[in-house]
């Protein structure tokens, strides 16, 4: 597939402000704090453009406020093979609103001037990557000020094109672990890493679950054994509890169905208040 010819970011309301010096350390200055302050840490995940791309806009600087100490932006997708119905429920409305790629870069360089100590990390799948041109898309994240990338379905043994663009522009690409990954996969996979280590607690799709999967913490001991970066743990995390079960071995725990799930059952007038109220409560934030 031919890449497309680079275009310059689209500006928005907010304006461009460019990435910030400290942008390759948001990451790890965010893990250090959580260190320091001996507390559990929190990723959430928002697909960008649900319900509509306002929303997004809101809806991070007051969850950054609630206690999230990174926020991954999802790139929708039209096949989300890694996701469960919420997700793709939320998936399905961003792209019936034509949320596309470009549009998530241009949230992510309005947002960076509004939270710009938060890490803001990209998560999708490949394809939308691959059609932009995989120069053109991180030049542009990194004018827009992304701290990293998560690539769902794109194998460590395939990632070398996307990393030889990314690497020297700062942008970790995150690996993504599971309990089926074989010791080999998991030594090859952290071996360059940077940035953080995304834990899957469980085989399957996305989507809340009633505990922390045994084998997620299993894996956690078994990645240790690879790597000193820090770990996050995400697929089923929804409580209060579950985070600390999590954070007992891991730095952090990612949320994303239970928060869209929050997000579907609230009316547009109270979204951010609902979603801000229990963000609160998986961090243990009073707001």
């Amino acid at each position: 597939m031919q890449e497309s010819s680079e275009e310059p970011i689209r500006f928005g309301a907010a304006g461009y402000v460019g990435p910030a010096t400290m942008s390759s350390d948001r990451i790890k200055q965010a893990f250090a704090e959580i260190e320091r302050e001996k507390r559990t840490g929190l990723i959430l995940f928002l697909t960008v453009g649900f319900p509509d791309l306002a929303a997004t806009l809101e809806l991070v600087p007051a969850l950054v406020a609630a206690g999230a100490d990174a926020i991954e932006l999802g790139i929708p997708f039209s096949d989300p093979i890694g996701e469960g119905p919420v997700i793709q429920e939320s998936s399905f409305i961003a792209l019936n609103q034509g949320t596309t790629l470009q549009d998530c870069l241009d949230v992510a360089a309005q947002l960076r001037s509004q939270v710009p100590h938060t890490p803001l990390i990209l998560m999708g799948y490949y394809n939308p990557i691959l059609r932009m041109g995989v120069k053109v898309f991180a030049s542009q994240a990194e004018k827009a000020g992304v701290d990293g990338l998560i690539v769902v379905d794109l194998p460590h043994e395939e990632i070398g094109p996307l990393h030889a663009e990314c690497d020297p522009r700062a942008i970790p690409i995150i690996p993504l672990l599971a309990p089926t990954s074989s010791d080999a996969s998991i030594q090859a996979s952290t071996a360059a890493a940077s940035g953080f280590v995304y834990c899957i607690s469980l085989t399957g799709v996305t989507g809340v679950r009633d505990q922390v999967s045994e084998a997620g913490l299993e894996l956690l001991e078994r990645v240790r054994a690879h790597t000193s970066l820090p770990l996050a743990v995400g697929f089923g995390v929804s409580r209060r509890d579950h985070v600390e079960a999590v954070c007992r071995q891991a730095q952090a725990a990612v949320v994303g169905s239970a928060l869209i799930r929050v997000m579907l059952e609230s009316p547009r007038e109270q979204l951010v208040d609902r979603a801000s109220r229990f963000v609160a409560e998986l961090s243990g934030r009073r707001i």
